[in-house]
């Protein structure tokens, strides 16, 4: 019997818009199994952020996506650390990480372990921060 291929993202998931949809379902399509951490509303302040979504409703759109096996809270930024609790064989990220610096060296211990790191475009024209900056205009034009 073939191995379980288990594949690993996460995000934030804030205004869930066709870009998110596309990366669950290309996601899918290159795993058996996919698992996706949605971060909780504390580490999204780290960017001194805030969603717009709670927790709660973030995780509970993306646990009803077809594509989805299972969403978990994500608490911290470390990817490195969830594969330690989840052991998944291929991790999606957004390709905005490709050649940083610091995202070489996650890269390098995941290659350590095994773990295929896939990179996905961005969804051009599309984002929450975009959706979001969108309504304040028209909130603000409507006054």
């Amino acid at each position: 019997m073939d191995k379980i291929v288990i594949g690993y993202t996460c995000g934030v998931w804030d205004l869930f818009h066709i870009g998110h949809l596309n990366l669950l379902k290309n996601a899918k399509g290159l795993c058996d199994k996919l698992i996706v951490g949605v971060s909780v509303d504390k580490l999204v302040e780290y960017k001194n952020k805030r969603a717009v979504i709670p927790f709660e409703e973030r995780i509970e759109i993306v646990r009803s996506i077809k594509y989805v096996d299972a969403a978990i809270a994500q608490e911290d930024l470390d990817k490195y650390k969830m594969w330690e609790k989840l052991h998944f064989d291929v991790l999606f990220v957004g390709d905005d990480w490709y050649s940083t610096p610091s995202w070489k060296e996650m890269e390098e211990k995941f290659n350590n372990v095994g773990v295929r790191v896939i990179y996905f475009p961005y969804t051009k024209g599309t984002s929450s921060t975009l959706i979001n900056q969108t309504l304040i205009k028209l909130r603000e034009d409507g006054e």
